[in-house]
């Protein structure tokens, strides 16, 4: 995801970067157009007070045949530029929704790990509790097991004792 963003930021710059040449090389131009309206203007002037007009004529229209060049570069600059920034905004739109589903993911992953993190506390706390029990359950029977063998060792002694006082009857 992080190369996928970092990606897409180095696309931005560089879109960026070209936004700029663009704007830059239409200023350039704009510069260029005024300057050569200027120079139409001027030759406009000159052909006034000159006698061969047709020669300025000519030159003025190859003049304006470029302005109208220059200006139909711009527009098609300009258009390429606006697909370039309709395509930017759809990457920039893509990548929010894409930012926020993930958000959206990791806070339901967050919630069940906390939710099996509680679960997992509560089972070692039963099986704390039943291993307790079975301790204190394991020593009574130890006792009880020690009290047994306690009785039968009683219980032999008193039947040998027994068997001895039948034997002396």
């Amino acid at each position: 995801m992080e190369a996928d963003i970092s990606e897409m930021r180095n696309e931005l710059q560089s879109r960026d970067g070209l936004w700029r040449r663009i704007q830059l090389e239409c200023q350039k131009l704009y510069t260029e157009l005024l300057k050569i309206k200027e120079y139409k203007d001027m030759q406009e002037i000159q052909i006034k007070h000159q006698s061969s007009g047709v020669q300025l004529t000519e030159q003025l229209e190859n003049k304006n045949t470029e302005l109208l060049l220059f200006a139909e570069s711009g527009e098609h600059q300009e258009e390429e530029l606006n697909k370039i920034r309709n395509r930017v905004y759809r990457k920039e739109q893509s990548h929010c929704s894409e930012q926020q589903r993930m958000k959206t993911e990791i806070s339901d992953l967050t919630e069940e790990l906390h939710q099996k993190e509680i679960t997992i506390a509560t089972i070692m706390e039963k099986a704390s509790l039943l291993e307790r029990q079975l301790k204190m359950e394991l020593e009574t029977k130890h006792k009880l097991l020690t009290k047994q063998q306690l009785l039968e060792f009683r219980y032999q002694v008193i039947k040998s004792e027994n068997t001895h006082l039948k034997e002396m009857v």
